[in-house]
């Protein structure tokens, strides 16, 4: 489930990256449509290093290392 969701969390910043780069090419700066995806994108990266730490400090999230 945990696994889902982060590579959700990933989908979804992918998408507002490309919306970004596709705002910024169609719309040339006339709107801020192009700001507010890498707005999203920043946030929603934000939100899951932030969720990914707390479910490591609350034991929910196992960490291991490279090739562990």
């Amino acid at each position: 489930m945990k696994t889902a969701f982060i590579l959700a969390m990933f989908a979804l910043i992918l998408w507002n990256l490309g919306a970004g780069l596709y705002y910024m090419i169609a719309d040339r700066g006339t709107t801020g449509r192009t700001l507010r995806a890498l707005t999203w994108r920043i946030a929603l990266s934000v939100a899951l290093i932030a969720l990914v730490g707390l479910g490591i400090l609350t034991g929910i999230v196992q960490p291991h290392g490279v090739g562990g």
